[in-house]
């Protein structure tokens, strides 16, 4: 069995002259929380599209649970539970009355233990109480809880969810969290596409970056905290000493750093960390050496805002 829940290679996606989705290699880790990040319109929601089988690719393969798609929608979409582009549901029926309908259209699906299944979702998601609510009547917040609910109805191996804290209030976005938290503990792998970088940092193992329909990045959240530059920065009174002794560790300090001066006066001196920086300890213990007064020292990373906003040219919402 593959260790991929998700595989692509070249996938494409073209709507005539437009290239919504163009040529990306996914890789999605099983047991992982995938954030799929980008802008809006920058492809997310065509290529979970295409991964469902909901539309056909021009170009490229994709695999699912290890399977070829969308040859294998049959044997893979069982396993799959999806919440795509907001969920649909019939507002004449109750909250539990339309997850009796798309369970009864599951051919998986037990009819014996329906009524289970369904009160069962719907306290998951915090829903009980509207159980018997026209669905018509549901705020934004509860129809994105029923649609969650939906693809709780059976064990998943993977669960492809678009933008699932969509319309929730901060109580249910925790709430949402935790779910999701709790899927992954189960050794389910949770698909996540969002623009909301406080989201995705809280919840995902792994990131993938989607800017204009190309995949500009992917790998753990924290070789995504660690790619990008890094800088020294030491506050003391003896700024040309310090900047010296940064020089001689292959450090080259900003060029505005004042020389050293008779007033007591503490200066800010910056210098890129670079690709391969030595330990911060040694970088101490060098100016401390040479007589330099250290009254401040931090090695600053860009934030991961600064990284999407590198990678995509554009800002990302980062509050929930």
């Amino acid at each position: 069995m593959s260790d991929l829940a998700i595989q692509t290679n070249g996938l494409t996606k073209r709507f005539r002259a437009q290239t919504a989705v163009d040529g990306i290699d996914l890789a999605v880790p099983r047991g992982s929380v995938f954030g799929f990040l980008g802008p809006n319109g920058s492809g997310k929601t065509t290529t979970i599209r295409m991964l469902l089988g909901l539309v056909g690719a021009t170009s490229g393969t994709a695999r699912v649970l290890g399977t070829d798609m969308p040859k294998g929608l049959d044997d893979v979409l069982p396993h799959v539970g999806a919440l795509v582009e907001g969920p649909a549901f019939a507002p004449f029926l109750s909250g539990a009355a339309n997850l009796a309908r798309f369970d009864a259209a599951d051919r998986y699906a037990p009819r014996s233990t329906r009524a289970d299944r369904v009160a069962d979702a719907l306290e998951r998601v915090g829903l009980s109480h509207a159980a018997r609510k026209k669905a018509g009547a549901y705020s934004l917040g509860m129809k994105q809880r029923l649609g969650l609910a939906n693809a709780l109805l059976m064990p998943r191996d993977l669960l492809v969810l678009d933008e699932p804290t969509n319309g929730l209030d901060p109580q249910g976005t925790r709430e949402v969290r935790s779910l999701i938290r709790s899927f992954a503990a189960d050794g389910t792998t949770v698909f996540v596409s969002s623009h909301l970088l406080a989201e995705v940092e809280q919840l995902c193992t792994h990131v993938g970056v989607m800017s204009a329909g190309r995949l500009v990045a992917q790998g753990t959240l924290d070789e995504f905290r660690r790619s990008g530059a890094a800088r020294v920065e030491v506050v003391t009174p003896d700024p040309g000493a310090a900047r010296a002794v940064l020089a001689r560790l292959g450090l080259t300090a900003d060029a505005d750093a004042a020389p050293d001066a008779a007033a007591d006066v503490d200066t800010l001196v910056t210098a890129d960390l670079g690709e391969h920086p030595p330990d911060a300890e040694a970088v101490v213990a060098a100016l401390v050496r040479d007589g330099v007064r250290v009254r401040g020292f931090a090695v600053r990373r860009t934030s991961l805002e600064q990284r999407f906003v590198e990678l995509t040219g554009e800002g990302f919402d980062v509050v929930a």
